[in-house]
């Protein structure tokens, strides 16, 4: 028998309440993390505030969208939005504006936006299709059938995730590189398949440190020298304070300088001396701790963790497989991300130029999360219950 709720009283609110909040610490952090950048070019010192509010308000009406429509239509729409990705990302390659060393933008007109960012969402969409089409159907356990498995996946996502790496864009092509594993983790594929998996990753680094002390005219073809560099500064960031590790060294003293309680909005000494390049966008983070304390950097990982578990709770409560994938390469989309950049501000990881998402300031990042929450919201809103645990 049917429990029947109105998409209103499925609305996950906790998960609303919690994105508000995200949003009320991005402004705030926006506001801190940009004021050396407005002072220095004589910009009103809400500029990047106002933009982001603008940003938000786009993205709550596209996530609204998102939401409208029943998630069972992105089946019929999931070849046509993931060919789409790919013309966008040819198209970058062809005519993108070339920004920071990075060709990742395409302008229409007096828009500028980066595709990169929508099509992680294309690609989720046409992974959790692929693999509902897969398991709606019982399949033979064996590792011809992982093989068959893991092969279409790849096919999917590899081709994105090279196109996106070429721009250079190795945080973005990671991102998809996550989703693509969180969908082989999902799809029923045997430990010894993961296993094999993980062999030939660490195989690859194996391969590229060897190409790096032998080879290093190929090693460079492969990894380009800004990005050695932001290894290099990764593994001894004080050694060369003045270039490569510039970045990371002063990011650690501003999370440092935060101590418990933090030296308060806008007046950490780090946050308004300027010294760290990209504070209100990739190293936003550092504001937040410097400005806020351990006790706010803290509150914001928590804040995270919660809005994450209630995302795993709306993919566990769905029937419907195909919503469960969606939610799946939601949650792998997100994990990364806060992962990685916080990661990277810290030391833990190089740094790879990739948003804090819905606290950093910036539109395609932005609302792109929130089209990836929107689809989320849809698949809990039309999930059906039954009592006793039965099913139609």
């Amino acid at each position: 028998m049917q429990e029947r709720k109105s998409p209103l009283q499925q609305l996950d609110f906790t998960l609303l309440f919690l994105l508000f909040l995200l949003m009320c610490i991005s402004l705030m952090a926006v506001y801190s993390g940009s004021a050396a950048v407005t002072d220095r070019w004589s910009l009103d010192p809400l500029h990047f505030v106002q933009r982001q509010v603008i940003w938000f308000g786009i993205g709550t009406l596209l996530m609204l969208a998102a939401m409208s429509i029943d998630y069972e239509v992105f089946k019929s729409f999931s070849i046509p939005l993931y060919a789409i990705g790919m013309l966008l990302l040819l198209g970058v390659h062809f005519f993108g504006e070339e920004r920071l060393g990075a060709q990742r933008w395409l302008e229409i007109g007096p828009i500028a936006f980066q595709p990169s960012e929508f099509v992680k969402i294309f690609v989720i969409i046409a992974l959790a299709h692929l693999l509902f089409n897969i398991t709606k159907k019982p399949r033979e356990k064996s590792f011809k059938s992982d093989c068959y498995v893991v092969g279409l996946i790849l096919a999917v996502g590899m081709p994105p995730f090279v196109l996106i790496l070429i721009q250079p864009d190795l945080g973005t092509s990671l991102v998809v590189a996550a989703i693509m594993f969180s969908m082989i983790l999902l799809s029923g594929v045997t430990y010894r398949m993961i296993g094999l998996l993980g062999a030939l990753a660490l195989s690859a680094i194996g391969f590229l440190v060897w190409l790096h002390n032998n080879f290093f005219e190929i090693f460079i073809d492969i990894i380009k020298p800004h990005q050695l560099s932001r290894i290099y500064a990764w593994l001894d960031p004080s050694a060369n304070i003045a270039g490569d590790g510039y970045q990371l060294f002063h990011a650690i003293q501003g999370i440092g300088a935060g101590q418990l309680y933090g030296s308060g909005l806008g007046q950490g000494v780090k946050t308004a001396s300027g010294d760290i390049p990209e504070l209100h966008t990739d190293f936003i983070f550092t504001a937040i701790a410097e400005d806020f304390g351990f006790f706010g950097a803290t509150l914001l990982i928590v804040i995270y963790f919660l809005l994450l578990y209630r995302l795993v709770i709306i993919a566990f409560n769905c029937n419907n497989t195909f919503g469960t994938y969606l939610v799946a390469g939601v949650v792998a989309l997100i994990v990364f991300q806060v992962f990685q950049n916080i990661g990277m501000t810290v030391g833990l990881v190089p740094i790879t130029g990739l948003a804090l998402p819905f606290i950093s300031f910036g539109g395609s990042a932005l609302m792109a999360n929130m089209i990836a929450i929107g689809i989320a919201l849809n698949v809990n809103i039309r999930t059906k219950h039954y009592m006793f645990g039965e099913e139609e």
